[in-house]
Order: C-alpha cells, then structure tokens, then sequence
C-alpha cells in the first residue's frame, strides 16, 4: 500500500513538475506577446503624434493659402472695377471728340 502510495506520489509530482514547465513555457510566450504589443502600441503612439503634426502643418498651409486666395480675389476685384472706370472714361472721351 505504501509502495503505491509513493508511486502515486511520484506520478504526482512529474504531472505537476510538467505542468510548471508548461506554464513557464507560456509565461514567456506571454511576456513576449506582451513586448511585442507594448511595442505596437508605441508605434502607432507615435505614428498618431507624428499625423497629428502633420495634420496641424497642413492646416496651417491651407489657412495661409485661403487668405492668400482671398487677397488675390480682392485685388482683382479692385483691378476689374479699375478696368471698368478705364475703358468708360475711354468711351466718354472718344464720344466727346
């Protein structure tokens, strides 16, 4: 009885010494699984902030280019409406003579 007590036992402690390598194997397939996420998520952090920069630069472009049409509309507005007074103070002088 105590001979298959101890076999018992020792057929215990191999199913438990196994168990404890398996778990150890996936602690550190985990922990790796775990860098590699870590990692990732770095990453995109940082390719977020890097959009995010670009994202404000190119606003800033777009603005200056809208003021920059606007102007241009404004002025040639003012340059049509000079053109305008031109070609009818040319009229009234050809009229005149």
């Amino acid at each position: 009885d105590a001979n298959r007590q101890i076999s018992e036992y020792k057929f215990k402690l191999s199913k438990a010494e196994q168990d404890i390598t398996t778990l150890e194997q996936n602690i550190g397939r985990l922990e790796g699984q775990v860098a590699r996420y870590k990692n990732a998520a770095e990453n995109a952090e940082k390719v977020e902030d890097e959009l995010k920069a670009e994202k404000r630069k190119l606003q800033r472009e777009l603005r200056a280019a809208l003021d920059k049409l606007e102007e241009m509309e404004m002025t040639n507005s003012h340059l049509m409406k000079r053109l305008e007074k031109m070609k009818a103070n040319r009229t009234a002088l050809l009229s005149q003579q």
